[in-house]
């Protein structure tokens, strides 16, 4: 049974990583669940004061996901229609472009929905940009948050498996 939910561990540890570019898919708290599980594992035994900072932090960095893209959009000048773009623009990247419209989708669809609200070209790219920087911040933050349990995830499994070997 402890194979087996390790198993699902890594899996979600994985989706938890993705999650973090994907704006469908919750990174940091799935990527908790994973932690939360191999915790009920003979593999790790994890201190109650850490899960409740690692759920904390995936819950801090969900919420504030939502808040530092509309900041960095407002702090440039742009709108709400620069946010969407934003977005839209990231997934229609990654379809055309693969990773690289990680990085190109967001900036070019943000200036694309600041240029359709009827925003100066000038003021367009502007709010893009700044969309496009609150969007990064946002994915590194759940990048560091992810990455972080993660490596919580596989110490006490290396460990583990060292001890066998």
């Amino acid at each position: 049974m402890d194979y087996l939910l390790l198993g699902v561990g890594v899996i979600l540890i994985i989706v938890g990583i993705l999650g973090c570019v994907l704006p469908i898919i919750p990174g940091p708290p799935i990527s908790f669940v994973g932690i939360l599980i191999l915790h009920y594992t003979r593999f790790a035994d994890y201190s109650s004061g850490f899960l409740w900072i690692a759920a904390g932090l995936a819950a801090l960095v969900t919420i504030l996901d939502y808040i530092v893209p509309i900041w960095g959009t407002k702090k440039f000048g742009g709108s709400k229609a620069g946010m969407w773009g934003a977005t839209i623009g990231m997934i229609v990247g990654m379809i055309f472009m693969g990773p690289l419209g990680l990085i190109l989708g967001p900036l070019i669809g943000a200036i694309i929905g600041e240029s359709i609200k009827g925003a100066e070209r000038k003021d367009a790219i502007k709010a893009g940009f700044g969309a496009f920087v609150g969007f990064l911040l946002g994915i590194g933050m759940k990048l560091a948050v992810s990455i972080y349990i993660t490596w919580h995830f596989f110490k006490p499994v290396g460990v583990y498996i060292k001890e066998l070997f």
